[in-house]
């Protein structure tokens, strides 16, 4: 039986799959009670849980108050007393790009509040592993810190914190992963998804909880006259809500209101020119427009890049890259720039390789899908995963040596099931299995010797098999519909600008038939098309990404997004078709 498509009507319509998981798609409406949008807007929002106009007002005024969050006074106080008392501050980060912006936030916000020294220190995931290791506790030494400020990690750090502790540092946590059973003893925690905190976002990212905490900081400091006494401009927050922005899209957490307005309000910032000298130059570099860009850019431009530092060196220099001035932010983007096209071919020779296994080495039945190869980049890792989990709508994790007999690995889950408490309930069901694990509901790493790895992937797939139902596996494309106007830039214009979209409020995806006229292939994996509409005769431009060979059909019902490609100048529309699986080259409807 071929998969199908489900559309408004109810009648199924075969498609070409090139997954072994059943597609769908499935289309999505509703309406907006007193909305001023267009009628198309009002039923794209309605699709993603939009009740009124309210919902849609992005500005800083609507954001969460900060004294529902859990521990945020007393960890503004702790980090007061250092900021007035002179004491040595370093920020403990993550190698992330919402670590990296979180790192990058804390130390330039804190210098602008006078604070006297404040140095950050990232782990190399190659030498120290993830989090406020003991390692890393030891390494932070050179500082001579009297406070420890974690960002986006520590919820998990025990051994760290203690070890920290007894060196006679203070620790201040700040984070958004899960807790595990047992909290650090750490002097000060903030995480909205700490037990017991009522804060209502609980998918802030790591950036966004130290912006929280800074917020808090300042009313503090203000309330003190810290800034009339010693002279010092009161910081103004939001210039710093483009790192904000960047973390936080690149972190793929939840959309929420909270974090829509945090994201819409930093795009807005660097499309008006106000972002730091080292965002505008890896916007460059990724070849966006800054005055045009959206959050798609920091998704597939900007984060990756800032990534690479972090996946094949040290996060520091991405760290450095946000902190610079004009001329070293250039120098350092480039050098990003660079890394990322590394980091690509690299991942270009993993994926055939992890692909290759699927073909050849792993039954199809499985749910829990395991991967492994000793020649496997530890840094690339869980891009493969996320990859590999798209290709066949089955949870994954990807796995690499370290050192010794350890593997590390990193894992990337469908709807339905939620990572981290999976591993938690192996772990706990098999004692010594899984040295190290953490996470969230979407992405979690773990660590574990290497003769368990087959009685890991056994555990794995059984506990995935149990959790997820035959409707979980089918890979399911919401569709917003056709679109019952005339496909042109400024619907293009108007579509991509009209919300920050993205993880939880996902960016539009229509559907429709259309005849393909040309195609041909482009850098050798992409399908360049141009397609006609049925019954109309505009020609449009549309590219497959990542779609290496040619269509067999010229009629075909296509599910794509609204771009608008800009090239030496010159803006038009384009079609970007979203999954290569959703193609009919045997007939339509």
């Amino acid at each position: 039986m071929p998969p199908v498509v489900t559309h408004a009507n109810g009648c199924p319509i075969p498609i070409w799959c090139n997954m072994r998981a059943r597609t769908l798609v499935r289309r999505q409406a509703g309406t907006i009670s007193g909305a001023e949008n267009t009628p198309l807007l009002n039923r794209l929002f309605s699709a993603r849980g939009i009740t009124d106009d309210s919902q849609l007002d992005h500005s800083l005024s609507g954001m969460i108050e900060p004294d529902a969050m859990l521990g945020l006074d007393g960890a503004a106080q702790l980090l007061m007393a250092a900021v007035t008392g002179s004491q040595q501050i370093l920020i403990v980060g993550d190698y992330d790009a919402d670590g990296a912006t979180s790192s990058a936030l804390m130390v330039s916000v804190l210098r602008e509040m006078g604070a006297e020294s404040v140095n950050y220190l990232v782990p190399n995931r190659f030498d120290y592993g993830y989090g406020l290791t003991p390692e890393i506790v030891q390494a932070a030494r050179q500082f001579e810190p009297d406070l420890i400020v974690t960002v986006d990690n520590g919820i998990s750090s025990i051994e760290g914190v203690a070890c920290a502790r007894q060196l006679g540092m203070k620790v201040l946590i700040t984070d958004h992963h899960l807790p595990g059973t047992e909290l650090p003893l750490a002097d000060a925690i903030v995480n909205p998804n700490q037990p017991g905190c009522a804060f209502a976002s609980k998918a802030l990212a790591g950036v966004g909880v130290a912006f929280y905490l800074l917020s808090m900081l300042r009313r503090r400091l203000r309330s003190a006259d810290w800034f009339a006494t010693k002279g010092i401009a009161e910081p103004n927050l939001a210039d710093h809500l483009d790192l904000v922005a960047l973390g936080t899209v690149a972190d793929v957490v939840e959309l929420d209101h909270n974090n829509r307005i945090l994201v819409s309000e930093g795009v807005r910032r660097i499309r008006a020119g106000r972002a730091r000298p080292g965002i505008n130059a890896l916007l460059r570099q990724s070849g966006a427009e800054v005055r045009d860009m959206t959050t798609r850019d920091l998704a597939f431009g900007v984060g990756p890049r800032l990534n690479a530092a972090g996946r094949l060196d040290d996060m520091s220099l991405g760290i450095e890259c946000l902190l610079a001035d004009v001329g070293r932010a250039e120098e350092l983007a480039l050098h990003l720039d660079g890394m990322n096209r590394d980091r690509k071919a690299i991942e270009t020779e993993m994926r055939s390789q992890a692909e290759e296994a699927l073909d050849t080495g792993i039954d199809a039945t499985k749910v829990g899908v395991t991967l492994y190869r000793s020649s496997w980049h530890e840094g690339v890792i869980g891009i493969i995963a996320s990859r590999i989990k798209d290709k066949i709508h089955r949870p994954v994790i990807a796995f690499a040596d370290t050192s010794g007999e350890e593997l590390k690995g990193s894992g990337r889950a469908i709807p339905g099931l939620h990572m981290r408490d999976v591993l938690d309930t192996i772990a706990a069901h098999n004692p010594g299995l899984v040295t190290k694990f953490g996470g969230h509901a979407m992405a979690a790493g773990l660590s574990l010797n290497a003769r368990d790895l087959p009685r890991f992937a056994a555990a794995f797939d059984e506990e995935a098999r149990r959790r997820l139902s035959e409707t979980d596996l089918e890979n399911v494309l919401l569709s917003d519909g056709e679109v019952d106007q005339q496909l042109d830039l400024a619907l293009a214009r108007a579509v991509t600008e009209a919300a920050p979209w993205g993880q939880g409020f996902p960016e539009p995806v229509f559907d429709g038939v259309f005849e393909v006229v040309d195609q041909r292939i482009v850098g050798e994996r992409h399908l360049k098309l141009k397609l006609r509409p049925s019954e109309e005769q505009q020609i449009l431009e549309a590219i497959a990404f990542n779609h290496p060979f040619l269509l067999e059909t010229r009629k075909l019902r296509l599910a794509y997004r609204l771009d608008v490609n800009r090239f030496r100048g010159s803006e038009s529309l384009q079609l970007i078709v979203e999954c290569t699986d959703l193609e009919f080259p045997r007939g339509g409807r």
